[in-house]
């Protein structure tokens, strides 16, 4: 059996849960469609924590997802996929252009995200590579992907993160640019936000 059957056949009995797990359906449709915005306010709000390192993880997490699209867009051009729903007569909970397939861009922005900030907090890490596991598996019960897309995507994902932490971790110029660069950002944003001052005791006592 070709590994695209064994693909369809399991696309089938995810999607087919739908029809017989339907109560689930509202909640697949939010992790399909509205779940990433979660990795956008977490960007954020991690972000203007103005923490160094929660600045670091969040430039490394963008700068991956970056190049993670990238090959997205390659793969994309070079193998390119119908939806399910294109080809198959299949249950679609969602509305989606009948464009390429594989790899799936929600799994790879989810995992690359939540693999970045998985390096840097742990504990923080393993809620956000649930719920990117939750998007992925979500658009396949949703009808739109097929799970060798959402694999693949999680695969560039996952490893897009690793591969640009890496390089600021050996890279001594790639750490002093980016140091430079969110030193420049925080010049200008202390002129519109200036940053609260850590009051220290002004009395000590002698012995």
């Amino acid at each position: 059996m070709h590994v695209q059957d064994l693909d369809y056949q399991l696309f089938q009995m995810i999607n087919q849960l739908g029809l017989t797990m339907s109560f689930l359906n509202p909640l697949m449709r939010f992790f399909a469609s509205y779940a990433e915005c979660v990795f956008y306010l977490g960007v954020i709000v991690y972000w203007f924590t103005r923490r160094e390192v929660n600045r670091k993880m969040v430039a490394e997490a963008l700068l991956s997802a970056c190049i993670g699209l990238m090959i997205s867009g390659l793969l994309g051009h070079f193998f390119y996929r119908d939806r399910p729903f294109v080809v198959h007569s299949v249950l679609q909970l969602i509305a989606h252009p009948a464009n390429s397939s594989f790899p799936s861009d929600h799994a790879i922005g989810a995992f690359v995200i939540a693999t970045a900030f998985w390096v840097y907090r742990r504990k923080d890490g393993v809620v956000w590579l649930a719920l990117a596991a939750c998007i992925a598996f979500s658009r396949v019960w949703t009808g739109v992907h097929y799970p060798t897309d959402v694999l693949a995507g999680g695969i560039i994902g996952i490893v897009s993160a690793l591969c640009v932490h890496q390089l600021f971790i050996r890279s001594t110029i790639a750490q002093k640019t980016l140091m430079i660069l969110i030193d420049v950002y925080e010049k200008l944003e202390n002129k519109v936000w200036p940053k609260p001052q850590v009051k220290t005791d002004q009395f000590s006592t002698r012995r």
